[in-house]
């Protein structure tokens, strides 16, 4: 008999079956279809012995600290800041947008944050109340800047246009007035310094946890007891699409190795407007990796069929309100726990994954 049963092996499965097994004693069964654990942030070393992210790059960050130290009792950390670059107007320029990327693009010598606040003031559209993610940037930097950095952006990763969806789309991305070329403010940041698969194992391994991998858990329901179960999966899934599918975008990855130490100048490059890609990330940039050789992945986005995975919720009113007729549903089980990206069709960063799972979990510890 299993006190639990755990859907999915990512972040919050993994946290949730750690502090149940090792603050409770409990007996975890933690299943996943693939065939490996660590979800969507799972890394491996390719065939060139590059270490790389299969489902696209992860770079932590928070300024959480009780979700830095929890994960630190599992890694030591290669503390690095993440830059982007994007290429527009044949160079490579820095983004979030911040003075030297005005300075680079129009020649201009704007040389204070005022000055910068200046120029976005004269540019920007007078909109209080940004109803959309078009809006949102318009009303920060002007369409020009509109143009050259999002537009494009976002039509191919959503291929939906951005009068379309949520303001909160844009409204993640930061316009600068100074020269700060991080992506990233975060008081904590950094990546796993033996990668996130590393990571999980040691999370993973406590004695009162079983895992099993490709595996469906609807297989096991009438063969393995159980008091409660923890699903992190799609939830349109758990209730067999009753309601219909909600809708995702997927992403196909295409990598590359050359002999060489470096191929760009920075861990991420964004093609906004140019390229069929979204962006090409070089990993030993982040991952501090000493080799003659060097992976890029060229990363496109497409919808999610049956047959790709789910990676975006799409951030609309109407998929939003298809949520919700299934988070009533599941509010109806009394021992069933949603939690995650999937389950709460929500697309949270890795640290705001972790710090829900330790919340449900620290509920959970209570009231037993």
């Amino acid at each position: 008999m299993f006190d639990y049963l755990i859907v999915g092996a990512g972040f919050s499965g993994s946290v949730l079956a750690e502090r149940l097994a090792s603050q409770k004693n409990k007996k975890i069964l933690i299943v996943d279809k693939r065939n490996h654990i660590g979800g969507n942030a799972y890394d491996y070393y390719n065939e060139h012995g590059i270490l790389i992210h299969k489902y696209g790059p992860h770079w932590f960050h928070t300024n959480d600290r009780k979700v830095f130290e929890y994960l630190s009792a599992f890694t030591a950390w290669r503390y690095h800041y993440h830059r982007v670059q994007s290429y527009v107007d044949g160079m490579l320029v820095p983004f979030p947008i911040n003075r030297d990327t005005l300075n680079m693009l129009y020649g201009l010598d704007l040389s204070s944050p005022a000055a910068v606040q200046a120029y976005y003031d004269e540019v920007k559209a007078n909109i209080n109340n940004p109803a959309d993610a078009e809006e949102m940037v318009i009303s920060q930097v002007g369409e020009a800047l509109y143009n050259k950095f999002f537009k494009g952006y976002t039509l191919k990763q959503w291929e939906i246009h951005p009068r379309d969806l949520a303001a909160s789309v844009t409204a993640r991305i930061p316009v600068r007035t100074n020269r700060d070329d991080r992506y990233f403010t975060d008081t904590y940041q950094g990546m796993p310094k033996h990668g996130y698969t590393a990571m999980f194992q040691r999370m993973l391994s406590h004695p009162n946890i079983s895992v099993m991998q490709q595996t469906d858990y609807r297989e096991l329901l009438q063969t393995v007891p159980y008091r409660k179960m923890i699903y992190t999966g799609p939830i349109d899934s758990f209730f067999d699409y009753k309601f219909g599918k909600l809708p995702y975008r997927s992403l196909r990855f295409e990598h590359e190795t050359f002999d060489q130490e470096f191929h760009q100048p920075c861990q991420q490059v964004n093609y906004p407007n140019e390229y069929d890609f979204t962006r090409i990330v070089e990993w030993k940039h982040a991952t501090g990796q000493k080799s003659h050789l060097t992976t890029i992945t060229r990363e496109y986005a497409l919808d999610a069929g049956d047959d790709l995975e789910r990676y975006y919720p799409i951030p609309r009113a109407i998929n939003h309100d298809l949520f919700n007729k299934y988070k009533a549903e599941a509010a109806q089980l009394d021992n069933v726990l949603f939690c995650g990206r999937l389950a709460d069709y929500k697309y949270y960063n890795m640290d705001q994954v972790v710090a829900r799972a330790l919340m449900i979990a620290e509920k959970e510890l209570k009231d037993q």
